[in-house]
């Protein structure tokens, strides 16, 4: 073998494969296991240096992964000092939601198929286990509505108006999430809530178009309170798929009426 070709065939076999993880991937995923496995939100990592020997790779190694994981919202990380493990927020679910559906209509309406498998579920749930806590905040976020509804029709400032009413709409679902009593449920509700935000306000525009106002919304919403109210669970997802599937038709009628723009 010539001697270019024994230098290329070495450096290929020291190069790991394109299915291998590199070093840093593998420290992501372990350093992955140990924020959602053993540590709280609020508590610093180990040294670079800790971290380094534990895993038996260089420091830098170390610091690439961490700011692979502060990427993901998994690590508060400041100058000097240690990263401190970050409460998660579900930001980048919901990034990746508002860019799927900015960048193809049928975001729009994986995000209402999305909602169907979720929100059905959350509406059973509290039917089933809601407190007086939990309706309360469920009533709060339907009054809510109600006051921005009033303030839609009569107020010189519609537009704000209108998205007080789609901050309460989604301060309903929020709540509704929290009072199903799962803590995931009620996560990935809370990380929704932009695109969520983004597709009432769509959802508002075919409304309109099909010669409806907010009134029809809030029935809707207060006939899925009423049925977890009363503790029905088939009523209370009933309910909610009812509201859903309007919400689609919603959609449809906006996008097939005009400029998705505000």
């Amino acid at each position: 073998m010539k001697p270019a070709a024994r230098l290329r065939a070495k450096t290929q076999a020291a190069r790991p494969s394109a299915s291998e993880p590199s070093a840093v991937q593998r420290v992501v995923g372990r350093l992955m296991d140990l924020i959602l496995g053993e540590l709280a939100p609020g508590t610093r990592l180990p040294s670079e240096a800790e971290l380094a020997r534990q895993y038996d790779v260089s420091r830098l190694t170390i610091r690439e992964a961490v700011k692979v994981l502060a990427g993901r919202g998994l690590l508060e990380v400041s100058r000097g000092k240690r990263a401190v493990v970050r409460e998660p927020d579900g930001s980048a679910f919901g990034d990746f939601l508002m860019a799927a559906m900015k960048h193809d209509a049928k975001g729009l309406f994986d995000l209402i198929e999305v909602r169907h498998a979720l929100e059905i579920q959350s509406a059973t749930l509290s039917a089933k286990r809601v407190n007086r806590a939990g309706l309360a905040a469920i009533e709060a976020a339907l009054d809510g509505m109600r006051e921005a509804a009033g303030r839609m029709r009569r107020g010189p400032d519609k537009a704000a108006a209108e998205h007080r009413f789609h901050d309460c709409d989604v301060g309903f679902h929020e709540a509704l999430a929290l009072s199903s009593g799962n803590r995931m449920l009620a996560y990935l509700l809370e990380a929704m809530a932009a695109p969520l935000r983004e597709s009432f306000h769509l959802s508002m525009r075919g409304h309109r178009l099909r010669g409806r106002g907010p009134d029809e919304t809030i029935a809707a919403h207060e006939k899925i309170l009423e049925e977890v109210k009363s503790g029905d669970t088939r009523g209370a997802g009933q309910a909610m798929r009812a509201h859903l599937r309007d919400a689609e038709r919603d959609v449809r009628a906006a996008l097939s009426g005009g400029s998705r723009k505000d």
